[in-house]
């Protein structure tokens, strides 16, 4: 794994092609993430499938319960498809936007 660490967020990008190993990785060393924004870019990922994005749901859930945020990078994916509960956007920059516009949602009490 990957990590890029800035004032706003932590980047994350998986070095393997599992998702799946991923996910079981990111789980087992969530607690350095604790207080941190974080975003997963599978954007270098082909094919990525929604199922594999839905390993992720548990994690986006407890993130927000904490009070950050958890953005996943993906591109080819039907929004649509996605439930709300998952924020999932093509770029870095729209990835950024969400994590702000969390920051202003909290900050207003939603």
């Amino acid at each position: 794994m990957k990590i890029t660490t800035t004032e706003k967020y932590t980047l994350l990008k998986p070095t393997n092609n599992s998702l799946g190993e991923f996910q079981v990785n990111l789980e087992k060393e969530l607690s350095k993430f604790e207080g941190a924004h974080l975003i997963l870019d599978f954007s270098e990922k082909i094919n990525t499938k929604i199922e594999e994005l839905l390993l992720f749901l548990s994690l986006s859930s407890q993130h927000k319960e904490n009070g950050t945020s958890f953005v996943i990078i993906s591109k080819g994916i039907n929004i649509d498809e996605i439930p709300d509960e998952l924020n999932v956007v093509p770029t870095i920059t729209e990835a950024i936007d969400i994590i702000e516009m969390d920051a202003i949602e909290r900050d207003l009490g939603f």
